[in-house]
């Protein structure tokens, strides 16, 4: 086991110069296009108890705003209610962020402090969603850097060849009945994805 970090650092070789330079402390024109055309982005938070979390959000591409070169607003789109990501926003203040688009290899990783908010300032910015948000989070960069496309190379993430059909899965509501105990009705995907399309 590894357990000091100068053991750590023996297994592995120094970084590139590149590597240790890449990391900035603002959205750059590259850092802002990138998220111009991300859909998607896996949000990550811890509470003050140390408890993590990584939540997906999407949208259209660009629904996370850039407004600054140190500040985004990333609308909450209705979900489960259950808080995990806002709560721990307020307990500690602390995010990472990874932004994708679908196709491309390199991905956009982002580290910061963020508050949640809800005055019609921000409320009111998001007029392409269908539900407006009930809250925002404004996010400020602290650093920010594209990360290299080995990751997605090696999982082939975007290859046709790679794409699952939803069959080889339960249905969601098999998995919960299954997770939870509960043993409530069994619902198709079809229904799943018409009970939720009001939602979106």
């Amino acid at each position: 086991m590894i357990d000091a970090l100068a053991d750590l650092r023996q297994h592995y070789p120094e970084p590139s110069a590149r590597a240790q330079s890449k990391s900035i402390g603002h959205l750059d024109r590259h850092c802002r296009r990138f998220i111009e055309l991300s859909p998607f982005v896996i949000l990550a938070t811890a509470g003050r108890d140390g408890q993590l979390d990584a939540s997906p959000r999407g949208g259209g591409p660009g629904f996370v705003h850039y407004v600054d070169a140190h500040t985004l607003w990333l609308p909450d789109a209705s979900g489960n209610n259950r808080l995990d990501s806002l709560s721990n926003i307020i307990e500690t203040g602390r995010v990472g962020a990874l932004f994708l688009i679908p196709g491309i290899d390199e991905t956009l990783r982002l580290n910061g402090s963020a508050r949640v908010r809800d005055d019609n300032e921000v409320l009111g910015a998001f007029p392409e969603e269908r539900k407006p948000p009930r809250a925002v989070l404004e996010i400020t960069v602290q650093e920010v850097f594209l990360h290299c496309a080995k990751a997605l190379m090696r999982s082939k993430l975007w290859a046709d060849e790679s794409r699952q059909d939803r069959s080889v899965l339960p249905t969601m509501s098999e998995m919960l009945n299954d997770h939870t105990g509960l043993n409530q009705p069994l619902e198709t995907k079809a229904e799943m994805r018409a009970r939720y399309a009001s939602d979106l």
